[in-house]
C-alpha cells in the first residue's frame, strides 16, 4: 500500500508493440487490470508504435522481440530517439548474453524473458518506471565486459586521431569498427543502425581523414596508435 502511495497520481503509460494482436490484448488487458497502468495502445508494427510515441506521453513501450531481431531493435532504437523520458523493454527473451547485450545497445532499459509470470512483468514495468533494473548475474556481468570494451575502444580512437579534426562520436566509432576488420553490415548491426548511415559515416571519415579508402583509413588508424 506504502508503495502505491508514493506512485504519481498519473498511472504509468504503456504501449504494447507485438506481431501477434491477440497476445497484445490478452497482456494489455492485464496490464489494465492495475490501477496504476495505463495501456496508450496496442499494436502490431513499427510504423503505428512510433506514431503513438510521437503523439503521446509514453512511459514504457514493451516491444516484443518476435517482431524479429531486426525489426524489433531498430524500433527499440528509433524509440529512444524520438523520446528519449520512454523505457523501453524487450518482451519474450531467452538470456542469451549476445541478444540481449545487442537489445541494451539499441537503448533497452531491460527485458523480459519468455519464460516470465504476469506478475514478474508487471514488477519489470514497474521497475522500469522508477529507473531499475533487474537482470541476472551472467547479464550484468557481460554488460560490464561489453561496456569495459566500448570504453576502451572508443578512448582508443579518440585519443589517436586528436589530429583529424571534426570526427563526430558516431564517426570516431565506426572508425575504430573499420580498424577491427568490420564490415559495413557487420557495423550497422553492432551499432544498431542502417547500412546505409554506415556508409554516410565512412565517406565522412575518408573525406575528414583526407584518404582514399576504408582500408586507408584502417591503415592510418592502426599506424597512429603505434
Amino acid at each position: 500500500m506504502s508503495e502505491m502511495a508514493e506512485r504519481p497520481s498519473r498511472p504509468i503509460n504503456i504501449l504494447l508493440v507485438n506481431e501477434f494482436k491477440l497476445i497484445g490484448n490478452v497482456i494489455g488487458a492485464a496490464l489494465e487490470d492495475e490501477p496504476d497502468i495505463h495501456v496508450v495502445g496496442c499494436v502490431t508494427n513499427p510504423e503505428d508504435a512510433l506514431k503513438i510515441v510521437q503523439e503521446n506521453v509514453i512511459d514504457v513501450a514493451l516491444v516484443s522481440t518476435r517482431l524479429s531481431d531486426l525489426g524489433a531493435l531498430k524500433l527499440t532504437s528509433a524509440i529512444t530517439e524520438m523520446a528519449p523520458d520512454t523505457k523501453v523493454l524487450a518482451l519474450g527473451l531467452t538470456e542469451e548474453k549476445k541478444r540481449v547485450l545487442r537489445y541494451v545497445e539499441a537503448g533497452a532499459t531491460g527485458y523480459i524473458l519468455k519464460d516470465d509470470s504476469l506478475e514478474e512483468l508487471i514488477e519489470t514495468v514497474r521497475a522500469a518506471q522508477d529507473g531499475k533494473v533487474f537482470v541476472s548475474p551472467k547479464i550484468a556481468a557481460a554488460m560490464m565486459e561489453r561496456l569495459s570494451d566500448l570504453a576502451h575502444l572508443f578512448s582508443g580512437v579518440e585519443n589517436s586521431v586528436t589530429d583529424a579534426s571534426g570526427l563526430t562520436s558516431r564517426e570516431l566509432e565506426v572508425l575504430g569498427l573499420i580498424g577491427k576488420g568490420l564490415t559495413n553490415q557487420e557495423i550497422a548491426e553492432q551499432l544498431v543502425i542502417e547500412i546505409g548511415t554506415v556508409k554516410n559515416h565512412v565517406h565522412s571519415i575518408l573525406e575528414k581523414l583526407n584518404v582514399g579508402s576504408r582500408g586507408e583509413a584502417a591503415a592510418y588508424l592502426a599506424f597512429i596508435k603505434k
